[in-house]
């Protein structure tokens, strides 16, 4: 008996054995060099590429930290087989430098090798779906899917990295600066936000249900009153609503609350936390303090509120002249109270009618009826807006809008939206087309003095242009009207190269200022207690003054890396149709889920809103 359970041991113990990693790593992948030559390492990684030159095996090794060529001799080496691509494999061997003639100038290992003594597969692979290379042109959808092999990429490796270092910076900052880092709940009452809410039903509650948070603006603000004076937090935010390269249903952002503050001192803060990360993490250096444009200037410049500024083509306004022109279209958009506008092209006449006709299509977009258009020649103008406008007009026109012969000028005459929203767009395609960008630069600037309203014409309805927790900066007048036009908010966005990296403002912390602001979007007061009663009852018992701001990180992290897409800097995203290929989800509830909450799918409403439209 003894014998038997003797036996019965030894063999739990081999099977044991033959599950521990016998060859664990001394060294990374990227961290080998001359140094090191005549050592006995110990290397663990990925199979890069494995190519068999005549008897001798090279295999390339690689982790998150680099390459290392590998020479196998598979009549000496222990295990010295060729391994699959992209299985797991240890490599026991002596650092050796490589002829002179075969150093990789590319990589930090290049100037060494490892004569293998011994291999050991780790873990075995499949057949893998798609070549790991830097530039996959892969469609999307496959290597979301595959995200696990898709990752193993340098680029996505590179940018997991450094995501973890912009986290780091933020927090050292933060933390410096006296800021309480705090976690805000993730279920909570359904809030509007300017876009839907995700909602979770509750079991415990019948009939009821959670809201997954926009951002965490209640709280924090409600964080102010606690007395906590400065907060951050870098959190999960949740918007169901179409989507973008730029954007996800679910995202991070940096979230942070000041007390007693007015917009110079959350300045302060951000400024010091961005040139920090370019300084560390990029090694440029940014200005100490931000250039600041109002509101009105960058839409009178280039039409839109987040102007990348790395490039010239601002708009030239040239409705003075329009509004006694002979060219109905120019002068009836100035007598509607809008304007005429243009964007001057240097040297543009050179370009064709294709590519004239491609901008209309971009203008057409965003509301234009149209593009006018007149290419400056040395023996005068040539283009459909020559027809209708004498050559007096046209010189005067060039002359407000700086042009010169050889140039090209490109006209929308309309509302003022409709002029800003198309005139934006064509100047940025422009910007593309003609390589005008200089992407060398980053340009950062605050956008200030936003209008606290605007205007819906489809709804017949005023709404507030960012929230409704700002505080006005001028008075608010008696009641809703024209008059709401002309109030200015504490409202500061933060751009950089023509990307909305955030928004903020000081905070409405005085409970019947919140409650006009409510009742001038239309929201009576016995709605805005049912949704925001328990965030007026805080602000009834010492509210002090208090503002802040939310920085989008996935966003900053995709502008500094110069990446186009901000699926490339996210671990898990999701795809443009908010699916998630990895996981398949959404998915069809499981066993009683349903049942247990009281609920029922109907997918036969949304085939109905689908026929519908």
């Amino acid at each position: 008996m003894a014998s038997w359970a003797s036996g019965f041991i030894e063999w739990r113990r081999s099977r044991n054995r033959k599950a521990i990693m016998k060859l664990k790593r001394t060294h990374d992948c990227g961290q080998l060099t001359r140094a090191n030559v005549g050592e006995e390492v110990i290397l663990n990684g990925w199979v890069d590429s494995c190519r068999n030159h005549g008897g001798l095996i090279f295999l390339d090794l690689r982790d998150r930290y680099g390459i290392t060529q590998c020479q196998i001799d598979p009549a000496t080496t222990v295990g010295g087989e060729e391994f699959k691509t992209e299985s797991v494999v240890a490599v026991r061997g002596t650092v050796q430098p490589r002829p002179e003639g075969n150093v990789n100038r590319k990589r930090a290992t290049g100037e060494i090798e490892l004569m293998a003594l011994e291999c050991e597969l780790l873990g075995p692979t499949k057949t893998i779906p798609f070549e790991i290379v830097d530039d996959s042109d892969t469609r999307e959808d496959l290597r979301l899917k595959y995200r696990y092999l898709d990752m193993r990429r340098a680029p996505l490796t590179r940018a997991m990295v450094f995501r973890s270092e912009v986290t780091r910076i933020i927090r050292e900052v933060f933390h410096a600066e006296r800021f309480v880092e705090v976690e805000t709940p993730l279920l909570m009452k359904t809030t509007p936000e300017g876009a839907r809410d995700y909602i979770v039903p509750s079991r415990l509650q019948p009939g009821k249900v959670y809201a997954l948070p926009q951002s965490p603006q209640l709280f924090k603000q409600t964080l102010m009153v606690c007395g906590l004076d400065r907060y951050f937090q870098i959190c999960k935010c949740l918007r169901d609503e179409d989507l973008r390269a730029d954007r996800q249903p679910e995202f991070t952002q940096l979230d942070m609350e000041m007390s007693f503050v007015e917009p110079d001192d959350v300045f302060a803060v951000i400024e010091k936390t961005v040139t920090r990360l370019w300084k560390e993490l990029l090694g440029k250096d940014l200005p100490a303090t931000f250039p600041r444009l109002s509101y009105r200037e960058v839409m009178d410049r280039y039409g839109i509120d987040k102007p990348d500024t790395r490039f010239g083509l601002e708009l030239q306004d040239v409705s003075a002249i329009a509004a006694s022109c002979g060219f109905q279209v120019f002068s009836g958009a100035v007598a509607a109270g809008g304007s005429v506008r243009a964007i001057v092209v240097p040297g543009g006449a050179e370009l064709g009618r294709k590519k004239i006709d491609a901008l209309e299509a971009v203008a057409k977009t965003y509301g234009a009826k149209g593009l006018a258009w007149v290419k400056i020649n040395a023996d005068g103008f040539q283009g459909p807006v020559g027809k209708f406008l004498t050559e007096d007009e046209l010189r005067a026109m060039m002359a407000k809008a700086g042009a010169n012969t050889g140039d090209l000028m490109l006209f929308v005459a309309d509302r003022n939206p409709v002029v800003y929203a198309s005139l934006a767009q064509v100047r940025l395609a422009l910007g593309r087309e003609l390589d005008l960008i200089d992407k060398s630069r980053t340009d950062v600037l605050w956008v200030t003095e936003f209008p606290l309203f605007e205007y819906d014409e489809e709804a017949g309805a005023w709404f507030a242009m960012h929230h409704m927790f700002t505080m006005p900066s001028t008075p608010l007048p008696d009641r809703p009207g024209a008059a709401m036009a002309d109030i200015h908010g504490k409202l500061y966005d933060l751009v950089i190269n023509g990307n909305e990296m955030g928004s903020g403002s000081v905070r409405i912390h005085l409970p019947e200022v919140q409650r006009k602001v409510f009742e001038l979007v239309g929201m009576g007061q016995e709605e805005a207690d049912m949704k925001f009663g328990w965030f007026l009852r805080a602000l009834e018992y010492g509210a002090p003054p208090h503002g802040g701001i939310a920085l989008g990180l996935d966003r900053l992290v995709m502008v500094m890396l110069g990446y186009d897409n901000i699926r490339d800097v996210i671990a898990f995203p999701k795809n443009a149709s908010g699916v998630c290929p990895l996981t398949e989800s959404p998915s069809e509830p499981l066993g009683d889920t349903l049942d247990v909450l009281g609920l029922q799918l109907n997918p036969d409403f949304f085939k109905k809103v689908e026929t519908e439209g």
